[in-house]
């Protein structure tokens, strides 16, 4: 990406082995996220350009001399963010505040919309998974390198459990995917905020009982009439601008939690009395989707879940910046990209 809007595919050098620790990729099925879309709309220009993508499935091609846990001719899912695996952060299932790697620590490991990345930290980080390079579930194996587990690190820290009332703010995949969650952790009534019957159909197929197209104070009145005037007790901010941050503080029930995993983009918000006079707690971050794929891959090898839906379109790698246009256009919600 060189810009706003500017998206190219070009020839780079081939990643190679730079330490032990190191592995090769070659790329299965790799995709466009919603967060990509933000520095799609605001990025400062780069003559230089921006090696994008971070979700991806892959086929291990070579490994550096210190790595035991995957080889050459393994399929791994690819989380999103790098991780030692042996750090106190890591142990204690935070991958994403990994000491030596981790969202604070440059890897140099370039972007996951490619033919081949290089993978830092290849133990720590890569999950090998017993299927071909064909399985017909390779859309529901790519959504735990980001948006299955974000979704559910949103229920999760959310407290969402049996008996327990959500909103979802946001009909985007890791919006689609919180409900999907939600469900699966027993919640009784599930409310998405959204607007695209598309979507919102994918959200009641994965257990949302309840749809409300309005925003603002429209969409605050109806969720509060749903439950009864009181609010629900789990809010999921799955967007990520402000208004969908105050608009889950007005949905929010006395004593509940807003669980925020959209990534801001903004840098100020509401934390004072109107969070502190309800005892209202904040939660949510960004995921250590790592630490969630032993439970969640299961259900997608046997098909008791389907996170793999949220694809409705597919393209090649070198129509990137077709697949950009159509997520930002909302005439795709989310886009596979195969090299």
């Amino acid at each position: 990406m060189y810009g706003p809007g500017d998206v190219r595919v070009i020839d780079a050098p081939e990643p190679r082995i730079e330490q032990p620790t190191d592995a090769v990729l070659r790329t299965i099925v790799a995709c466009v996220c919603g967060s990509d879309l933000h520095p799609y709309h605001s990025m400062k220009p780069n003559t230089a350009g921006r090696s994008m993508g971070h979700e991806m499935v892959a086929v291990v091609e070579e490994v550096g001399a210190d790595v035991r846990t995957v080889a050459p001719g393994d399929v791994v899912i690819v989380p999103f963010v790098f991780s030692c695996g042996v750090c106190d952060f890591c142990r204690e299932g935070l991958q994403t505040s990994c000491r030596v790697a981790g969202l604070s620590v440059p890897t140099g490991a370039g972007g996951a919309q490619a033919q081949y990345r290089r993978a830092p930290y290849a133990d720590g980080t890569l999950y090998r998974v017993d299927v071909a390079e064909d399985d017909e579930r390779m859309t529901g194996l790519l959504t735990l390198s980001d948006v299955y587990g974000t979704g559910w690190h949103a229920a999760v820290t959310g407290g969402v459990r049996a008996g327990k009332d959500v909103v979802v703010i946001g009909d985007g995949a890791v919006g689609l995917l919180a409900v999907l969650s939600a469900r699966q952790l027993g919640a009784e009534r599930i409310v998405l905020m959204g607007r695209h019957r598309a979507r919102t159909d994918l959200g009641r197929r994965f257990g949302a009982t309840d749809v409300v197209a309005e925003r603002g104070e429209d969409g605050v009145a109806a969720v509060r009439d749903l439950t009864g005037g009181d609010g629900a007790h789990v809010v999921v901010d799955a967007v990520g601008h402000l208004p969908a941050y105050e608009q889950a503080l007005g949905v929010v029930r006395a004593g509940g939690t807003v669980t925020r995993v959209g990534v801001p983009q903004y840098s100020d918000g509401p934390v004072g009395r109107v969070q502190f006079e309800r005892n209202v707690t904040i939660a949510g971050g960004v995921a250590p989707v790592r630490a969630y794929i032993d439970a969640l891959l299961p259900g997608v090898l046997d098909g008791t879940v389907d996170p793999g839906a949220v694809f409705d379109r597919e393209l090649p790698l070198d129509d990137a910046a077709e697949g950009y246009r159509l997520m930002d256009d909302r005439d795709a919600l989310k886009v596979m990209l195969r090299p």
